[in-house]
């Protein structure tokens, strides 16, 4: 909306064409989100507090959270007012990859807005029934990917639905453009043509594993929230450099029209993300909830695909993929040996992996920052990865 504004005055008022640099409107959209966040932030914990949403702590957890039992939930909202707010106020509205990204984010953090609604009324601390929460997680995927695997592949907005019809008419066995490929990290030109149906499948992946990624990543105060912050500025990176013709073609990466607009996006959730981490810091005055952890999962997933940088999210969310393969191999050793022996057994002392090494002895506040400083490192090395090749 401003950068309208500043196009629309800036004949009159030359300094307004600084609005025309994405870096600078960045800048502002992080430090608009912060802002938004910081203030807004003790009135959202006050009216959370007021309407009794607070967490229902699992009683098979370990007994240091129990002290937690209560504190304000679905802090995950103040996090999208901000960024919402902030990315309306500095993006372009005619950019074709804003508003999907704003869609998936906001559309995941409805799905958990219902999924922490039901925690907090019925005191359940499952919420929503898996099944529920993965089909509206995958109807909201499976969408956002088939839009994308046309509109990254367009050299621009108008020719999406060109590209689409074409498939149709092809009898959906049309190829995409090489840009559309799963990049290789670390090599100039090794890459791996999808095709529409492998695009699909891929980003549906990435965005919906994402997002329940950073969700069970999210047990501790301050956990989920840094790395999240983390891994997004990186992307904001990869966003930039992707839109750019000139940087795009001196790094080997694909050149993705548009998608450097992401980077307000980024900038925002930045922003957010910190302003969030004010309050939910040890010992947190509020939790983001599943309306908060989903959506940003989804957030990043989705910026991960317009940038084609899937592996190197997998990278640099390595505490995210940790986190879920604890989970799943937690599960099904459990279920094996169960089978097997009768008697279920278990690889870790408690899963997700923040809580084994609570059992081990670690204090919530060790856990968290040796995991930040993980993330530092594995964000670092995924940066490299556009010198490496």
């Amino acid at each position: 909306m401003l950068l309208w504004l500043a196009q629309y005055f800036q004949e009159y008022i030359g300094p307004l064409r600084v609005f025309n640099f994405i870096t600078f409107r960045a800048a502002f959209a992080t430090m608009t989100a912060l802002a938004i966040g910081l203030i807004a932030g003790p009135a959202v914990i006050r009216m959370l507090a007021r309407l009794k949403v607070g967490q229902s702590v699992r009683h098979d957890g370990p007994q240091t959270h129990l002290v937690k039992n209560g504190t304000p939930t679905m802090g995950g909202v103040l996090i999208l007012i901000s960024i919402g707010i902030s990315t309306l106020l500095w993006s372009d509205w005619s950019n074709r990859f804003i508003w999907p990204v704003l869609i998936v984010t906001l559309g995941f953090g409805a799905i958990g807005w219902f999924d922490d609604y039901r925690k907090v009324v019925y005191k359940d601390p499952e919420g929503m029934p898996s099944r529920e929460k993965y089909f509206w997680q995958s109807l909201i995927g499976l969408l956002a990917a088939l839009y994308l695997a046309f509109s990254v592949s367009a050299p621009n907005g108008t020719q999406f639905w060109d590209l689409f019809v074409a498939w149709v008419e092809s009898g959906f066995s049309m190829d995409l453009p090489p840009k559309a490929d799963l990049i290789v990290p670390f090599f100039k030109t090794i890459s791996y043509p999808l095709g529409v149906w492998g695009f699909i499948a891929l980003t549906y992946f990435v965005i919906v594993g994402t997002s329940n990624a950073v969700n069970l990543t999210d047990g501790l105060d301050g956990l989920a929230i840094m790395p999240t912050v983390m891994v997004g500025t990186a992307l904001g990176v990869f966003a930039y450099l992707t839109g750019s013709a000139s940087y795009s073609k001196y790094l080997f990466i694909p050149h993705i029209p548009g998608a450097g607009e992401l980077l307000i996006f980024c900038g925002a959730m930045a922003g957010a993300g910190l302003a969030f981490l004010w309050y939910n810091a040890h010992p947190a005055q509020v939790f983001m909830g599943d309306v908060g952890a989903l959506a940003l999962g989804a957030a990043l997933g989705t910026i991960a695909v317009i940038v084609r940088q899937e592996i190197v999210l997998f990278i640099m969310g390595g505490i995210f993929v940790v986190e879920t393969v604890s989970v799943m191999v937690q599960v099904l050793y459990f279920k094996y040996t169960k089978k097997r022996f009768g008697v279920g057994r278990r690889v870790l002392l408690m899963a997700p992996l923040h809580h084994h090494f609570e059992q081990k002895g670690w204090k919530e506040t060790q856990v968290v920052i040796r995991f930040w400083i993980i993330t530092m490192m594995l964000v670092l090395f995924g940066l490299s990865t556009l010198k490496l090749r």
